[in-house]
Formats: C-alpha cells, sequence, structure tokens
C-alpha cells in the first residue's frame, strides 16, 4: 500500500488493492472518452483531473478517446476544442484514438455474437421494441424477429453494412433475457443504421455501433485497466461486462462515481447548445458558460479548476456543489497570482487644486504585495487631474463614510493625502467635478505629514488613463437548480451581463494579456478578452473580491 498523508477516494483504493494483488502486472491506464458533439465543461473538467490524476499519481497513462460514434453530432471543431481544453488543464495523454478507428473490429465482434446466437436483427420500430421490453416490473416479450436463425442474422447484418436498408428499418440487438430486472438487458441495441457522413470514416459505414456496444470493447481493444464512468451507467455495467465475457476478450471494468452537479448552472450539453442557438449566449465560449472555454475566456485559472475538483473529492453519491466554492477556488488563485492594477468604472472627475499644472510624477506600484517581492513593480503617473470612483465621494456624507465629500480626507493609493473643499455641478444636479488639495509632505512611502486617515481609493491620471471596455459577469441564472426546473430557459438572469462602454484603466494595462489575471483595485479581478484589440481594449470581470451572493464558502 502506498503512503500517503491525505485518505484515499474509493477508486484509489480499489487501485491500490489491485496493485497488491499484482493485477494487470500492476499497470493502470485510464482513458478519457469525450463525445466530440460540444464543448466540454466544468463537469467533464471533474472527470479529466480524475482520470489523469490517478494517471499521474500510480506511474500509469492515460488514453484520449473520441467516441465518434453518432455521425450527424460530432465535429472535427468539438474534436480540435476538447484536445485544447485537456491540454490547457495542464494534462497530456498517451494516445489519441477514436471509436472509429475499432468500426471494422467492432463490427466483427458483432458478427461474432450472431455466431453465437446471441445477436439477432430485428425489423422492430422503435416503438415496439420499446413496447415488447415490458415494465420495471413487467417481463418483456419476444419480437417475431428474435427467433431468426443464425444464418438470417448473418445476411441480414451483412446487408445493413451494405446500405440496403432505409435508417431505422432494422437494428441489431443482443439476445440476453426479456426478463431481467434491469431494463438495460432486455436484448439492448447494439447497431442502427444511419446513412450520414462521418467526419473520419466519410462514407465508409453507414452502420454505427450503439454506445454501450462500443464503450466496453473500446476499453478492452485499449486494454483499460479502471474504466471510470459517472453513476448513471451503473445500470450500463452488467452489459459492459456481458460483452466483454461472451466475447472472451480483456477484461476492462467499469467503475462508477458521482458526477459533477453545480448550483446556479446547467451542464446538459443539449441545454447547452440551446443557449448557443437561441442566443441567450454569444457562444460555447461565453464567460457566463459553464464550458472550459467559456471559464478559460472569463479568466479562470488552470489551477483554480484543478484545485476546485480536488476540494470536492470524489464520492458515490449524488450531491450539489455550490458554485461559491468553484468562485473561492478562483479568488485564492488570483489572490496569489494576479497584477494589481487600478481601473475607475464609473469615473468622475477629481482637480487637486494646488498641486502645479503640468507636473507628472512616476510613482511605483507593486504588481502583488501577496507575494513576497511583489512580483516586481510598475510605474503609475500622477499628475493634476485624475478618474475616481463616483461612489467614493458623497456631497452629505454619514458618520462612518471614510472616503470623500465636503471637508473629508482619503489617501489616493500610491499617491498623497486629499481633502475635498469643493465640487460642480450641471444643471441637472449630478456632480461633475471635485477639487480637493493635497498635502505634499504625505506621498506613500515618504509620509512625514503625522496625518492618519482612514480610507484609500484608487484612481487614474486623466492625462495618462486609456479607455476600455469593462464586461461584469455574473451568474448566468437565478434558479439554484435551473436543470430541475420545467423551463430551464425561464430562470435565466437577465443581469448577468452589465457592459460599461467607457471605463478608465492605468496605462500599464495596454500590455495586459488574454488568460493572465489582473485584480482591478478595490473592483474585483479581471482578464483581457480574447477578441479586445489595440484600438478597443475589452476586460473581462472573472469575479468579484467577495461572494456578492453573500454565501459562506467553507473551506
Amino acid at each position: 500500500m502506498l503512503n500517503e498523508e491525505k485518505s484515499l477516494n474509493f477508486i484509489e483504493e480499489i487501485i491500490e488493492d489491485d496493485i497488491q494483488a499484482g493485477k494487470h502486472d500492476g499497470r493502470v491506464l485510464t482513458r478519457f472518452p469525450p463525445e466530440p458533439n460540444g464543448y466540454l465543461h466544468i463537469g467533464h473538467a471533474k472527470s479529466i483531473c480524475l482520470n489523469f490524476g490517478l494517471a499521474t499519481k500510480y506511474n500509469g497513462k492515460t488514453n484520449l478517446r473520441f467516441d465518434d460514434t453518432n455521425p450527424v453530432t460530432e465535429d472535427t471543431e468539438y474534436v480540435e476544442s476538447i484536445k485544447k481544453d485537456i491540454n490547457w488543464l495542464g494534462f497530456e495523454w498517451a494516445e489519441e484514438l477514436y471509436t472509429s478507428d475499432y468500426f471494422d473490429q467492432l463490427y466483427d465482434f458483432a458478427v461474432q455474437l450472431i455466431q453465437q446466437d446471441l445477436a439477432y436483427v430485428d425489423d422492430s420500430s422503435a416503438e415496439e421494441i420499446a413496447a415488447a421490453k415490458g415494465t420495471p416490473t413487467e417481463p418483456g416479450v419476444p419480437t417475431p424477429n428474435r427467433s431468426r436463425s443464425i444464418e438470417e442474422n448473418l445476411t441480414l447484418f451483412q446487408e445493413m453494412r451494405d446500405g440496403k436498408y432505409k435508417d431505422g428499418e432494422k437494428v441489431l440487438r443482443a439476445k440476453i433475457d426479456l426478463a431481467s430486472p434491469n431494463m438495460h438487458m432486455r436484448d439492448p441495441l447494439l447497431y442502427r443504421i444511419k446513412h450520414a457522413h462521418h467526419h473520419r470514416t466519410g462514407d465508409k459505414w453507414c452502420i454505427y455501433p450503439m454506445y454501450d456496444f462500443a464503450h466496453g470493447q473500446s476499453d478492452s481493444i485499449e486494454k483499460i485497466t479502471h474504466s471510470v464512468c459517472t453513476l448513471e451507467f451503473i445500470p450500463h455495467r452488467p452489459l459492459y461486462d456481458w460483452c466483454i465475457d461472451k466475447l472472451a476478450i480483456f477484461p476492462s471494468k467499469q467503475y462508477e462515481f458521482a458526477r459533477l452537479n453545480l448550483t446556479y448552472t446547467v451542464m446538459s450539453k443539449r441545454k447547452l447548445l440551446q443557449l448557443v442557438n437561441d442566443k441567450f449566449v454569444e457562444s460555447w465560449d461565453d464567460p457566463r458558460m459553464p464550458t472550459i472555454s467559456g471559464l478559460r475566456r472569463r479568466g479562470y485559472t488552470p489551477a483554480s479548476i484543478r484545485n476546485f475538483c480536488e476540494r470536492i473529492g470524489i464520492a458515490k453519491r449524488e450531491n450539489m456543489i455550490d458554485v461559491s466554492l468553484l468562485e473561492f477556488c478562483i479568488r485564492e488563485d488570483l489572490n496569489k497570482s494576479a497584477w494589481r492594477r487600478m481601473a475607475v468604472l464609473d469615473p468622475v472627475k477629481l482637480v487637486i487644486t494646488n498641486y502645479p499644472e503640468g507636473q507628472v510624477e512616476e510613482l511605483i506600484g507593486e504588481n502583488n504585495p501577496e507575494v513576497e517581492g511583489g512580483e516586481g513593480s510598475r510605474i503609475v503617473p500622477f499628475s493634476r487631474e485624475i478618474w475616481i470612483e463616483r461612489e467614493d465621494f458623497m456631497e452629505n456624507a454619514p458618520k462612518k463614510f471614510f472616503r470623500l465629500g465636503p471637508g473629508l480626507t482619503v489617501r489616493l493609493k500610491h499617491a498623497y493625502i486629499v481633502e475635498c473643499h469643493d465640487f460642480v455641478k450641471d444643471e441637472n444636479g449630478n456632480i461633475t467635478e471635485i477639487h480637493c488639495t493635497y498635502l505634499p509632505n504625505s506621498k506613500s512611502g515618504e509620509d512625514t505629514s503625522g496625518l492618519k486617515v482612514k480610507g484609500t481609493i484608487h484612481w487614474v491620471s486623466v492625462a495618462h488613463a486609456k479607455k476600455a471596455e469593462i464586461r461584469l459577469y455574473d451568474r448566468l441564472f437565478n434558479d439554484e437548480n435551473p436543470a430541475a426546473a420545467e423551463n430551464f430557459k425561464e430562470s435565466i438572469n437577465p443581469e448577468s451581463l452589465h457592459i460599461i462602454k467607457e471605463a478608465y484603466i492605468e496605462p500599464d494595462l495596454i500590455h495586459a494579456e488574454a488568460g493572465k489575471g489582473y485584480q482591478f483595485i478595490r473592483k474585483g479581478y479581471y482578464t483581457l478578452d480574447t477578441l479586445s484589440t489595440a484600438d478597443h481594449l475589452v476586460f473581462n470581470r472573472t469575479v468579484t473580491l467577495k461572494d456578492s451572493w453573500a454565501k459562506e464558502v467553507k473551506k
């Protein structure tokens, strides 16, 4: 047994028992088998981290195998996006494989079952087959085709392959047990006819194996030692074992764990596709989507997602994970890695009336004060006129308002202490300009004024500020469990995106990189959008500084 300080999850216990017993010569080979019919989401990230993590821990390997058995819904776009997501998360696969690699072998396996009188061609419609399967309390009844001879079934199956029949006209079924308490064992479908162009095999095939048939045999062909699936595949495991047993091939074994259910989120590819097609979001990588590409564009880091998957652990029972934990993980990571910058999202001008006109100071700001050494520093230009947040000034400030108002003092981040003595309003009563004086001997790091102030606010020099569009993203749904709603789209949060067309950012941010996290001081964590240009800077809010939904996160 390997010595670990951390307790093992149940799959690790199984693997360690297998290693001790000398099973598979101590070899560990897992696989991640996505269907290329959409983009991966955070639920897939849990499976990726588990499969690749197990292989890493036990000096094994993981295959990436695309389950491309449905040509109608699959596309090379999805294949490429899946590979990109896995690499971005920090994992490398041993072999890139496709179920379509095994179409000839799978066909031969089906023929073998027919020859053993364990499979037959059925002409019944889908409705007739479903009705003949019975109910959980009543056994099924054989369709007229169940008694066909081996020779006839071999001929019909060959004709299915040759394209003699239309879609849905015939199927190949396993001959198992119509009275089984497990409905999946009541003569399940093994092959169906689909006259559709396949993204890899072209028009070579017009029959395609069902997932339940292709899955176990593909695992066996690759000699997968531990095939890890989510709990909904528990009823499918007997068929997985039955096919491997009857074909007498390598005995891969299936193990199930609880999939990820996340609050305020839907994770069905079908529902996510609806959001894209119905224009509730702009694309699969919309930063409000739970897709890995959406999270990446929003500013989530690979480390934060891996940490999240590790924290939620591997369980045998379904549970609902609060999305606040995911947000906590990205805050924790960005607090250590994000460079600090100043950005004013709702600007009002502040004029320092006693500061020399035309004078510019080059102040110094640390990139990240949370890290020893600050990860270097940058120059922050300071001048007589600056932008501050409108909310940082109140004409009639309450007693515990420690920002600006008539007669109030505050420190400007990295700069000086200022005191407000006047302000200007327009004809509508809106404050357009704030007038302050500064204390020349109060400069940060060199302060000899002796004055203590309780508030510090951020700012940007008017003369040096750059304009940017800021996109404030929030949760896409108001309902804690939108997937359970009759119409999940009715619970979409209309405030999930607020766009600020003209904010002001400090000049150093023109060098910002997409995918790198920045903390806009006092405002939250942001990243440059992938579609941003030098002429139109766009920043996406990754997450607020604190949980704005006021839910306590337990570490």
